[in-house]
């Protein structure tokens, strides 16, 4: 009787503590399952130097069900927004997926003229069954004949109706574009001297200090390798181009035109002796002055100072 009595109260002692056989099991169970997903969890992160890759799996399965954006259900405006920043080689790509949209004509026309900025049959009547896209191929096509042969590269132009055979629009076409071989182009100007003054007479120096001036058209139309009579001409139309855009400052400065040549041909000679690793005793600002204003009388001291200045602070003027 006592013992049945102790069993009772043991019984009801271990159920108010939560000990019963279930619940310890449950309990028990819920210990050992937490306990393993600690142990994977912190198992997983050891392997990946701290990643969790269940978790990283798992978003990237979320993500994969949730695909890429599909341009063609945003706003017109917005697709083609986006779809502009995209190259020749891309938006054909795009194609593929969107054809509507990466095939549209403003698309490639912002191409075209971002690439080639004057072409003759931008302001002409397209004719029947103009497309921009195949411009652009045609684009393409002739200025990589053009680096490989300058004369055919134009006839190319002309053939399929891109450039009118005009010293001006063939001008107009090589200083808005920056395709061309330089090397190519400086063969070819050589040779085209009517294309070469129309070039020149397109860029303006207006308010440009010459040191600047001089890099400009030099960036345009590069300089040779070597003196001759290619780079006296290149100075010279230089210098009259430069003097016609700034005839106030000519006044001022009391310099013509072959005041100017000088002046460049001196920042030429200096670019190369401070520029070249073969000169060991550089040209100092005292001997620059000295003898420019010996070639330029005229000149004043202060402004062949300020040439020097820029020079050595800046860099070559025709590199």
């Amino acid at each position: 009787m006592g013992q049945g009595l102790w069993r009772v109260a043991r019984n009801q002692q271990l159920q108010h503590q939560g000990y019963s056989g279930q619940g310890y099991l449950t309990r028990e169970h819920g210990r050992r399952t937490a306990t393993n997903n600690v142990s994977n969890t912190s198992h997983r992160k050891q392997a990946q130097g701290g990643i969790d890759i269940y978790h990283l799996l798992k978003t990237r399965k979320s993500k994969e069900q949730e695909g890429f954006i599909n341009l063609e259900m945003l706003p017109p405006e917005l697709s083609f927004t986006i779809l502009s920043y995209l190259n020749a080689t891309d938006l054909c790509l795009a194609s593929c997926v969107w054809q509507d949209l990466a095939n549209d004509e403003l698309l490639w026309q912002g191409l075209c003229k971002s690439t080639w900025g004057h072409c003759s049959i931008y302001n002409k009547n397209p004719p029947l069954g103009f497309s921009f896209r195949k411009l652009y191929m045609q684009l393409d096509e002739g200025s990589l004949t053009f680096n490989a042969n300058p004369d055919e590269g134009v006839n190319y132009f002309m053939s399929k109706g891109i450039l009118d055979d005009s010293p001006k629009e063939i001008a107009k076409f090589i200083f808005c574009t920056r395709t061309l071989n330089w090397k190519k182009l400086r063969i070819y100007l050589d040779e085209r001297r009517d294309v070469l003054d129309d070039l020149v007479t397109l860029h303006n120096f207006r308010n440009q200090f010459l040191p600047n001036a001089l890099r400009e058209f030099f960036r345009h139309i590069h300089a040779p390798e070597e003196r001759g009579e290619y780079l006296e001409t290149l100075i010279t139309k230089f210098s009259h181009r430069f003097c016609a855009c700034n005839p106030d400052l000519m006044r001022e400065l009391g310099l013509s035109p072959d005041a100017v040549y000088v002046l460049c041909y001196s920042l030429i000679l200096l670019s190369i002796d401070l520029t070249s690793p073969h000169v060991k005793n550089k040209m100092s600002k005292r001997e620059f002055i000295r003898n420019t204003r010996r070639a330029a009388q005229n000149i004043s001291e202060d402004f062949v100072g300020h040439l020097y200045d820029n020079i050595y602070l800046i860099g070559h003027v025709a590199a």
